[in-house]
């Protein structure tokens, strides 16, 4: 896999914990966002202060790991809301990430979370709105802490995707891609126009990685392949 993104000119993959960096490596691909070599879980995460002693303990050994190797990025989730109203999860997830915000920026670490919508794929996901997840990095208030917007998910749970991101993207530090409806190619087949959000994004100023996280919809390889070069030329805007 890693050589054959490579042909196709792509830098980095998403979402590798430090176990599997040392393949890309080889290859001279980064990672564009880390995973912590702990459990990953998106229903248990920080809006839930039992799970805060984990998550503190593989964020404090991950993030060092990650400033050692080269790359900027580290993923982290709110939790599923599991009766817990937004108000509270936020303070509570704003307590723990500060616990681990302090070493973050000693490393030159950024912290994401990322924002899934909760009417199709995560059901319960607190983090299903631009909204939340924005006064989350106010509550935070560190440069080193940003929301990874997920294009799919939020166009899913909010639309207004370009409006969206030109009003907030001082608090985005990534975004990935997916085609709406299915989650597949992002081609003509789905109904977001991502040449006109590319633009929008480079409009900012943005200089970070767009991550192609759809699923492609045909079962041979040389379709996937496919699937990835296509959607690789339509975001070369």
């Amino acid at each position: 896999m890693c050589a054959m993104v490579k042909k196709m000119g792509v830098k980095a993959i998403d979402l590798l914990a430090p176990k599997d960096w040392p393949t890309i490596q080889k290859h001279g691909i980064t990672c564009s966002m880390c995973y912590t070599n702990g459990k990953i879980s998106l229903t248990e995460g920080w809006n839930n202060k039992s799970f805060h002693p984990e998550l503190i303990k593989n964020f404090s050994e991950a993030i060092p790991l990650v400033a050692a190797a080269g790359y900027k990025n580290l993923i982290c989730f709110s939790g599923n809301r599991k009766g817990i109203d937004d108000e509270t999860g936020m303070n509570n997830m704003s307590e723990g990430i500060k616990q681990v915000i302090g070493l973050a920026e000693k490393n030159g670490v950024t912290i994401q979370i990322e924002v899934f919508n909760s009417k199709v794929d995560h059901k319960d996901y607190m983090a299903d709105n631009t909204k939340w997840a924005v006064d989350l990095c106010k509550k935070i208030g560190s440069e080193n802490f940003k929301i990874l917007y997920d294009i799919y998910h939020m166009q899913v749970n909010e639309g207004d995707v370009i409006r969206t991101i030109q009003n907030n993207h001082q608090y985005f530090g990534h975004y990935h891609t997916a085609g709406v409806p299915g989650r597949h190619e992002i081609d003509e087949s789905q109904e977001l126009y991502y040449p006109a959000i590319m633009k929008a994004i480079i409009a900012t100023g943005y200089k970070g990685y767009v991550a192609q996280e759809f699923i492609p919809s045909g079962k041979e390889n040389s379709d996937k392949i496919a699937a990835l070069k296509k959607a690789i030329k339509i975001c070369d805007v």
